[in-house]
């Protein structure tokens, strides 16, 4: 008997939105050394991580959506209460810094004089020059991306940890190839 798995949409939406959020953190991270100078080639990198970011943001709300009208494949009842708290509380915050990450965004950049350009298309401004909001919500976007990449590290080790270790058979339910999932 096979152990339960996740269905075919919450394993697609799971290493999409993975692949995306660590390829969106690399850009982050890189794009702040870009120098202001010559002008132009930073606020390129700033507009396509801003649209990149909005786009990631719908469709996290579409795995918020599917994971609250999708319930998880249950845990083996041998894993041990601790870390059934832990895996809880990881999957919690990393939904949280998933959705935090864009809004926070979203909201630094409603608050600076120029507009935000998803994709080469101005969005249309309802914001205002605010540079104390603009900077908290940097440093709320921030905060939360050093905190998602703890979060992701430890949720990779945990899933490492119960494939090479444990070999429980958790990792599988997150495997696309697996086998066919509804």
């Amino acid at each position: 008997m096979q152990e339960p798995a996740y269905t075919r949409t919450a394993v697609v939406l799971h290493w999409l939105i993975a692949f995306c959020v660590i390829a969106q953190i690399a850009l982050g991270l890189w794009m702040i050394g870009i120098p202001k100078d010559p002008p132009g080639v930073r606020a390129w990198w700033f507009n396509i991580h801003k649209s990149i970011g909005l786009t990631l943001g719908l469709l996290i709300l579409v795995r918020v959506g599917w994971r609250f009208t999708h319930r998880a494949p249950p845990l083996p009842a041998s894993m041990p209460r601790w870390a059934r708290i832990a895996a809880a509380a990881n999957h919690h915050l990393l939904y949280l810094c998933m959705v935090l990450m864009p809004v926070s965004g979203f909201l630094g950049s409603s608050f600076t004089k120029y507009p935000i350009v998803y994709f080469g298309n101005k969005l249309p401004y309802w914001g205002w020059d605010a540079p104390e909001l603009k900077d908290l919500c940097s440093v709320v976007h921030l905060s939360t991306a050093s905190l998602l990449i703890g979060l992701i590290t430890l949720h990779i080790a945990a899933a490492l940890k119960h494939r090479f270790v444990d070999r429980d058979g958790i990792l599988r339910r997150m495997w696309a190839w697996r086998r066919p999932v509804t």
